[in-house]
């Protein structure tokens, strides 16, 4: 029998040896590069109508109308969400969309964490203790326990996020267009001035880019804290460093960040960063942030790759009679 090719771009050493181990079992022989998808590399997917892209890199019109020229009708992306992606223009040059589902823990467990760190003052304590002053910090941590905490966003990680927060005994509210789960669902301006903690979760879309834009800051809580491990543009940058700056709010967390393409993923330890608002943000002792990697670990990485191959594969077994599928954008 012969095996279905496709092949898959922006493949890093640990995602490349998963294919290997798993493609065969589909009956899949991929072509795996760790170069991002560009119009100089098209060749890589000529005879494959399935292709796989990581959520790095931005997939330009120019890119989807060369990739459609070469008889690409499918992209699986091996991310939840399809932002770096015009998915209608997509559609409209003939090319499928669908995202991957992985193990919401990760994000979940992540989330937990960086509020954890966030209200127990994690990063000036460990800085300190790593210059050997062992003093106390000035300002006392806060117990979940007596905490109201937003979530923004009750798809599968949401969800995940609500039901690790009941067992620390916190008030929960939430806010969703499309209500999903038995949760408390308040009116978005309520929740922010409800919550002492803010976390995103919400897909990244036309009405969700910076849905924390200055005013709705302006609405939280005095010394509420943000949590952001959804998407960059889900926060407004620039209105919240002012407001971490003056003390209106308490702290931030954050594993994605505007602008954080081209630095994320790389290393910078020898050149300079060039994002003057990821520079403010990180002088700041009441700020943590980490390079969005919330979604990597074993399990989630390993449900990354087996759902890619399973993606193209109901493409490529679709019936022709139906045509090619909607392009398909599942929640966070």
């Amino acid at each position: 029998m012969t095996k279905m090719g496709i092949t898959i771009y922006g493949c890093g050493q640990d995602e490349a040896v998963l294919f290997r181990e798993m493609a065969p079992r589909f009956g899949i022989m991929p072509t795996i590069t760790a170069a991002p998808v560009s119009e100089a590399n098209i060749e890589l997917a000529f005879g494959k109508r399935c292709i796989s892209v990581s959520h790095k890199t931005q997939i330009t019109h120019s890119i989807l109308r060369a990739l459609s020229q070469a008889s690409v009708a499918y992209i699986s992306t091996r991310s939840t969400g399809c932002n770096h992606i015009d998915v209608d223009f997509a559609q409209s040059v003939g090319i499928s969309v669908e995202n991957v589902v992985y193990s919401p823990d990760s994000v979940a467990d992540y989330t937990l964490m960086l509020m954890l760190m966030a209200v127990r003052n994690a990063k000036s304590t460990i800085s300190r203790a790593d210059i050997h002053d062992f003093r106390l910090n000035d300002v006392r941590g806060k117990e979940l326990r007596d905490m109201t905490i937003g979530v923004i966003g009750t798809g599968r990680i949401g969800a995940a996020v609500m039901n690790r927060l009941r067992g620390f005994g916190c008030h929960i509210v939430a806010y969703d267009h499309h209500p999903k789960t038995s949760a408390n669902y308040i009116p978005l301006d309520e929740l922010l001035q409800q919550s002492d903690i803010v976390t995103l979760h919400t897909p990244l879309n036309v009405d969700t880019d910076h849905l924390l834009n200055r005013q709705r800051i302006e609405q939280m809580k005095y010394s509420a804290f943000i949590i952001n491990t959804g998407r960059g543009s889900l926060l407004d940058t620039e209105a919240l460093i002012p407001a971490l700056e003056s003390g209106r709010l308490g702290g931030a967390a954050l594993d994605v960040l505007e602008g954080e393409e081209g630095i994320f993923y790389a290393d910078y330890r020898n050149k300079p960063i060039e994002s003057k608002l990821l520079l403010r943000l990180q002088k700041l002792p009441n700020v943590l942030i980490t390079p969005h990697t919330a979604y990597y670990t074993d399990h989630a990485l390993r449900d990354t790759v087996e759902n890619t191959l399973i993606n193209c594969l109901k493409f490529e077994r679709r019936p022709s009679c139906l045509g090619t599928p909607p392009s398909t954008k599942m929640v966070i």
